[in-house]
């Protein structure tokens, strides 16, 4: 058994078939039994070894005393938002916590979870309240991986037919910025043999990191890209996102016209319209010029208003005006009216109504409510140890 002075052992929820076949024959069992754990894993979100019950008593010992099952510690509170969003608060091992929103699309059926990639965010977009609290850590992979599979089956529970098909790396942090959790999650969450998730329908949005966006282009996974756009020049965005000092807007745009991303080949721009700020019409005309030759599609989204910020949504004719000036280039474009509002849990409000500290202990966690008993704190059984 390993002790608190040997190596961290190994995560199970963050290994991939092939590590885990490694890991079991390394250690005298069949490499089939790894497919079937993986399974186990991934596809039924098990929370304890017990629960497998086509893995011989042996392997189960030896799984208990030598690995983990990894992921989220607990959750410390779910919310619904009026338009049926849940926005869950995730407590991690290290008592550092992190949000995710699940998101209905109540005319075409189906869900869209918002998962994220670090704890805080150094990238301080001026509109969004993550980065208020700073930056943490990187969350591990099963950590990442753990998000999806809670919220699927919380969603599963409340409803069988519900169709749990799309994932966006847009919550919490700068998915590139951790770049090799964010692809190896990706990797074993499209996995066949676990959640199966179509790459079309996972899509990773960044601020405009350079290097992670060649990386995600070249790691063949493909999955979308998603670039948050904001400004139609190189001093307007620096404005409102300062990584784009280090990151300058023209180079960011030619990764995206040099490479493909996703099935479609495109890129989407998200651009959150600040009242004042840069949602006017001549905006809109630069905006239009900027992207030319690229193929993209452009989603539009007004800010959602935090008292801690000092910026105001604008209003839906200024939408409309902004929107036909794209579409009338031939521009695809999308407005997002952002869900789960009533509970903070919109584009840019994560993590706006908790604080952490970089000094406290791993805080208690919160008592679950009973429809939560899938993910309460005893779900880390002996098994687990």
């Amino acid at each position: 058994m390993m002790t608190s002075a040997t190596r961290q052992p190994p995560r199970l929820r963050g290994m991939s078939v092939t590590e885990l076949e490694q890991l079991l024959v390394e250690a005298g069992f069949e490499k089939y039994r790894a497919v079937q754990l993986f399974q186990w894993l991934q596809r039924r979100g098990a929370r304890s070894l017990a629960e497998m019950k086509n893995l011989p008593a042996a392997l189960q010992r030896w799984l208990a005393e030598n690995t983990e099952l990894g992921g989220i510690a607990s959750v410390a509170t779910m919310k619904r938002s009026a338009d049926g969003s849940y926005k869950f608060l995730f407590q991690l091992d290290d008592g550092r916590k992190i949000e995710s929103v699940l998101m209905p699309d109540p005319i075409r059926n189906y869900w869209t979870l918002c998962v994220s990639s670090q704890v805080g965010c150094a990238v301080d977009c001026k509109f969004c309240v993550t980065g208020l609290n700073g930056f943490f850590r990187q969350l591990r992979v099963d950590e990442i991986v753990d998000q999806i599979l809670f919220s699927r089956h919380q969603l599963l529970t409340d409803n069988p037919d519900a169709n749990f098909r799309n994932l966006v790396y847009m919550g919490m942090g700068e998915p590139l910025l951790n770049t090799e959790a964010v692809l190896k999650s990706i990797r074993i969450l499209t996995h066949a043999e676990g959640v199966n998730l179509s790459p079309r329908r996972v899509t990773v949005s960044t601020s405009g990191i350079v290097p992670g966006m060649i990386e995600l282009a070249e790691s063949n996974t493909g999955v979308c890209l998603a670039l948050s756009l904001n400004a139609p020049s190189q001093a307007e965005r620096e404005a409102v996102m300062p990584i784009t000092k280090k990151y300058p807007l023209a180079d960011v745009l030619n990764v995206c016209r040099k490479y493909q991303f996703g099935r479609h080949k495109r890129v989407t721009f998200e651009y959150v319209l600040l009242h004042g700020v840069n949602d006017q019409e001549e905006h809109a005309h630069r905006l239009r010029k900027l992207v030319r030759g690229i193929p993209c599609k452009m989603n539009l989204i007004p800010f959602n208003p935090n008292g801690a910020l000092p910026y105001e949504r604008p209003d839906r004719e200024a939408v409309d005006r902004f929107s036909k000036i794209l579409t009338d280039d031939h521009l695809t474009v999308s407005v997002r009216w952002s869900k789960a509002l009533d509970v903070d849990g919109a584009c840019g409000q994560l993590a706006g109504q908790f604080r952490q500290r970089r000094t406290t202990a791993p805080a208690a966690v919160a008592e679950m409510p009973p429809d939560l008993d899938f993910f309460s704190p005893t779900a880390a059984d002996s098994d687990e140890e």
